[in-house]
């Protein structure tokens, strides 16, 4: 269908192809997003004539750049970094920094694309962006991690700033290498500013930052399941990964009366039927934290789990699923096989872990499905609380953190809830993730005129 004088979706998706050849994952987030805002924009004329959909899915700038290091053999290794600050029209740029092989510009312009929204639907004042590196940190010493990460700020520093774009930690940056970036800026601009989040608390960082993104997609399930009068108790919880993400979601659902059966790395998943306990999350706490093992260790240690070597948890029976670990890793066939098993809801922790089939086969399903931009949005809201904290040079308890990101959680679900309710009574978290964030977005664009 052609809206009036404008492009339809098929030529709005072959234009941003076109652009972006061979970046699938980008196109897939922007068609992702599209499908639904393309229909909200029906009869919303100034959208289209102002370019909004357009101008947000080509980014404000993508920043490549050189990242030389020496490692402990004394080999000058080289690296590249990238920093795609994808729109600031709600407040300074926002989001995080990912060291992993996987790391390519298709892959940050999609994380930044989302966060855009994301960043949006929390009601606070961010923009979206996202960096990282083809660095590995896993296998390094601390002494060559701190010289990347030197090298690595010594060219972000002068794209970023308290009031220009906040980054934080990602997949393979954690509270290390926050705090080497931290101390590379502070050296070399002399200035001690919230430019980076998820800081140690010694130095300005915020409680429960560590625990937000797990605990808010736990949060965000249980709001989606009292919409159905139910709750967690007594619901058997399938999880992948067992970073920060994936061991604090764990957590949270075991508070809430759940039973987690399985976690995973990029290894393989442990099924434990009994349940995992607090201890038992604790001690996958220091395996991936301290020790930096493999999740393989747990059933030497625990006794009636199972490893599954190369497989991912999605066959185990379950009430409600938890994709912690990376973009893509349930699939269609995955889906199709969590709700023959019986499941009722998911609720995604990391960034597009369901791939476009998957996301299809959950909504023709009419299940409960919380998309990333939503769902796991409390990492970048306490993120957010603590650029507050920052700049107010204050520290704020952790019982009001912990209520300010309940309510966040739950201002997002009533935002999704108002753009995803259907005729049929089926709410589609999906369609109102989008719309909800896509629309603060452009409201604020238009506000600004063609800029």
């Amino acid at each position: 269908m052609v809206l009036n004088d404008h492009v339809d979706l098929p030529t709005f998706m072959q234009g941003v192809s076109k652009r972006n050849p061979g970046q699938t994952e980008f196109i897939q987030a922007v068609q992702e997003v599209a499908v639904d805002i393309f229909d909200f924009m029906e009869d919303k004329e100034r959208y289209h004539k102002e370019q909004i959909l357009r101008r947000i899915a080509e980014p404000d700038r993508v920043i490549s750049f050189r990242v030389c290091w020496e490692d402990d053999n004394g080999n000058v290794r080289v690296q590249r970094g990238w920093r795609v600050q994808n729109n600031n029209a709600i407040g300074p740029y926002k989001g995080g920094i990912r060291f992993h092989p996987s790391v390519t510009e298709s892959v940050l312009k999609f994380l930044a694309f989302e966060q855009t929204f994301k960043n949006a639907l929390t009601g606070l004042p961010m923009g979206g962006a996202k960096g990282g590196s083809n660095f590995n940190p896993k296998g390094k010493s601390d002494h060559e991690v701190m010289r990347f990460c030197q090298s690595f700020m010594t060219e972000l520093y002068r794209h970023v700033g308290a009031d220009v774009d906040v980054p934080a930690g990602d997949i393979g940056v954690g509270a290390r290498e926050i705090g080497y970036m931290f101390g590379q800026y502070k050296r070399i601009t002399n200035q001690f500013t919230g430019v980076l989040t998820g800081k140690g608390l010694e130095y300005g960082g915020s409680l429960i930052r560590t625990e937000a993104t797990g605990y808010g997609a736990v949060y965000f399930l249980a709001n989606m399941l009292k919409t159905k009068n139910d709750d967690l108790v007594g619901k058997v919880a399938v999880i992948s990964g067992s970073g920060n993400v994936a061991t604090h979601a764990a957590e949270k659902v075991a508070m809430l009366g759940g039973k987690v059966v399985t976690m995973s790395d990029s290894a393989g998943f442990i099924h434990d039927p009994d349940g995992m306990t607090q201890e038992k999350i604790d001690w996958i706490k220091q395996l991936k934290n301290v020790r930096r093992g493999r999740i393989s260790e747990y059933v030497n240690e625990f006794k009636g789990a199972t490893y599954h070597e190369g497989m991912r948890p999605w066959g185990v029976p379950c009430d409600v699923a938890l994709p912690c670990a990376t973009q893509n890793e349930l699939l269609g066939d995955d889906a199709r096989e969590l709700i023959k098993n019986g499941c009722i809801a998911v609720s995604e922790g990391a960034n597009m872990p369901t791939n476009l089939e998957g996301v299809h086969v959950f909504k023709d399903a009419k299940i409960l499905f919380a998309p990333g931009k939503a769902a796991n949005a409390g990492g970048v809201a306490v993120s957010g609380l603590e650029m507050s904290q920052n700049s107010g040079r204050i520290s704020w308890k952790a019982d009001q953190l912990q209520q300010l990101l309940v309510d966040i959680m739950d201002g997002i679900h009533g935002s999704c809830v108002e753009y995803g309710q259907t005729k049929g009574g089926y709410c589609d978290y999906v369609r109102g993730a989008n719309i909800a964030g896509f629309k603060k977005v452009a409201d604020a664009m238009l506000a600004f005129g063609v800029v």
